[in-house]
């Protein structure tokens, strides 16, 4: 459970606010009473969760910068002078990361030293997340999930980037916060779903893109299972671990993963399945792209979680599925998706 009277008030810097995560997270703290400064690009152009849900009103301080120019980010966190810092900006795309691996590794990996670095230039922050993903292990197609210990590594320039990015975390962990008053984590979570999601070349903005303008949803990889989950769960898991980092500070000082229930690790195909159920869409199998390899088989053991943090996923997928559907048929009917986005935090609150 998460305490909302711990959030009253303190002062949280989050990087890649603008983004779909950094988005649902700001709302749901800004219901908290928190007091919210944010460092990241732009909204991406069009249809995007910032600007559909008004989270700029949620800031007291928006800065419009990229996270590989140091002395922005320098400057802008020293001036919000934190509590807590949360590390979300990145170059999070797969297939672009064949496209643009330079910007990527650029991104991905300076860009948490840029951050980590801007950390020894504030005095009040005490708890320190870094954000990376599921993909950071060195896949092997298991048939169990990966636990934090396990080899990192990566197939693709992303997924090797963030690996990286772990490495990097745990470094400065040792070499500069081990004693000091900075507990610093990374966390881990799997595929999350959720409304105001329109990244390209991801499954479910695809579908829905695919379902509004009535055309048949393309599938490149039916038979390739992942650990989905709604967003509002790994937030909760980010959330609940930067409390505990926060109040109990170096004994929680490590990374973390923040899965759903086995039963969530399903296949693409069955996803899609549950949401043209749900939406009256369709969908054909298209031939794969051989060039531009993809895991087949990826989840995560969270025991850890479950046992020292006391977080549980508390959404089935097919509720999870349903969660996100509603939230862009709402879109479609020209609701008001502030208040919609916060009726689904609400809610979920009500189930943890």
């Amino acid at each position: 459970m998460i305490d909302k009277n711990f959030w009253h008030g303190k002062k949280v810097f989050i990087t890649g606010h603008t983004g779909f995560k950094g988005s649902w997270l700001s709302l749901w703290l800004f219901e908290f009473g928190a007091q919210l400064y944010g460092y990241s690009l732009k909204p991406p152009a069009g249809e995007n969760l910032f600007d559909c849900a008004a989270v700029e009103k949620c800031y007291k301080s928006s800065y419009i910068n990229d996270i590989n120019d140091f002395k922005s980010l320098k400057n802008a966190m020293a001036e919000s002078d934190p509590d807590i810092v949360i590390h979300m900006a990145a170059q999070p795309l797969v297939r672009r990361s064949y496209d643009d691996p330079i910007y990527t590794y650029q991104t991905n990996v300076l860009g948490t030293v840029n951050f980590l670095e801007s950390i020894k230039s504030c005095n009040n922050i005490k708890a320190a997340l870094i954000i990376t993903t599921d993909k950071c292990y060195e896949n092997n197609e298991w048939c169990w999930g990966y636990r934090e210990n396990d080899r990192l590594g990566g197939y693709d320039p992303y997924s090797s980037s963030k690996a990286c990015a772990e490495l990097v975390t745990s470094a400065y962990r040792q070499s500069f916060f081990g004693r000091t008053n900075v507990a610093l984590a990374s966390a881990r979570a799997g595929n999350v779903i959720g409304g105001g999601d329109w990244a390209k070349d991801r499954l479910i903005p695809d579908c829905f893109k695919a379902i509004s303008e009535k055309r048949c949803i393309k599938i490149r990889s039916p038979k390739a299972i992942r650990p989905w989950q709604h967003v509002l769960e790994a937030l909760h898991g980010y959330l609940s671990l930067l409390e505990y980092l926060y109040s109990d500070g170096q004994q929680f000082a490590e990374s973390w993963n923040f899965g759903p229930n086995d039963e969530s690790a399903v296949e693409v195909r069955t996803v899609i399945d549950m949401l043209c159920d749900k939406l009256d869409g369709t969908y054909e199998i298209c031939a794969s792209d051989n060039s531009r390899h993809e895991a087949g088989y990826l989840k995560l053991d969270c025991s850890k979680a479950h046992s020292r943090l006391k977080w549980q996923p508390v959404l089935t997928l097919d509720k999870a599925v349903e969660c996100t559907a509603l939230w862009y048929e709402s879109y479609l009917r020209g609701d008001n998706m502030h208040k919609l986005t916060l009726k689904q935090i609400e809610t979920y609150m009500k189930m943890i």
